[in-house]
């Protein structure tokens, strides 16, 4: 497999989703989603060691290079669906595969719960299931969207005075990173202003979900997911998100689960050999 990724834009229903696509374009079809405030090199390290798949990785809506949601859109997570099923449309995949991270692998799970016919086998990291919300808890969360929507709609993405002044805020950021995987996901998630850079993303990808989902509803989508998943999760990764995921596979016998060394961002640490090695022949379907 190629060391280094072409570059594409994909368009549909008048969005562009930066992306960088790898390997084989005759390769099983997969498509690679990153977590929260990231961007698709998060795929960086695990994408080459990943051979035999059509892998293109994206930049979700508002994040790296991709679109920013129109003013009176939400960035709700279930909101990523369309974008996924559009994405593969305008690759003319029908059928395909997902591999995804965090924020991206709770996108996944639930497009494979809504169109459980168009995804084939879902390979996540360290994420898997959104928490669920107390129906009780409804007016308050709407409340607080609404607050956070208007407060992050109006602010400027962050200045820094230069490129290395982001990566070092990068590094010491909610989950702590090496300095390679740091400099990535700035090098593709910062935009030059005047002598210095500021963040692409979408500064209202900070505003909490208008609505988010019950345990019925979690539980409904999780129980459409039907085929084969792999969900790595990490030993140093979110806090007590292995206990906490316990009684949610409980009965799903198509979920195995393995549990391996490394922080959130394993994936793009000393654990990605680890994890290609557990997801490539997956998701080359040489395992069925």
């Amino acid at each position: 497999m190629g060391q280094s990724p072409r570059e594409i834009n994909i368009e549909f229903d008048g969005k562009t989703i930066a992306a960088r696509q790898w390997g084989n374009p005759d390769g099983e079809p997969v498509l690679a989603l990153h977590g929260w405030l990231d961007n698709c090199a998060s795929f960086d390290r695990l994408a080459p060691l990943l051979g035999g798949l059509n892998l293109v990785a994206v930049d979700m809506a508002g994040h790296g290079r991709s679109y920013h949601r129109s003013r009176d859109a939400n960035y709700n997570i279930w909101e990523e669906v369309e974008d996924v099923l559009g994405v593969a449309q305008a690759l003319g995949w029908h059928d395909l595969s997902l591999v995804a991270h965090s924020r991206g692998a709770v996108a996944a799970m639930i497009t494979a719960g809504t169109f459980p016919g168009r995804i084939k086998r879902l390979a996540l990291i360290d994420g898997l299931v959104p928490p669920p919300a107390e129906d009780a808890e409804a007016p308050d969360i709407l409340a607080r969207a609404v607050a956070q929507r208007a407060r992050y709609g109006a602010r400027k993405p962050r200045h820094f005075n230069s490129f290395e002044e982001a990566v070092e805020a990068r590094r010491n950021g909610m989950f702590p990173l090496p300095d390679a995987a740091a400099r990535a996901l700035t090098e593709r998630g910062t935009v030059r202003v005047g002598d210095g850079v500021c963040w692409s993303n979408d500064p209202r990808l900070m505003a909490t979900s208008t609505a988010k989902l019950n345990n019925a509803q979690v539980q409904a989508f999780l129980d459409r997911v039907a085929m084969p998943v792999r969900l790595v999760l990490a030993r140093k990764g979110i806090v007590n998100m292995i206990e906490r995921l316990r009684p949610v596979l409980d009965g799903h016998a198509n979920i195995e689960v393995k549990e391996m060394p490394g922080g959130h961002h394993l994936h793009m640490e000393e654990g990605a050999e680890g994890i290609a090695e557990w997801f490539g022949p997956f998701l080359r379907g040489e395992d069925e």
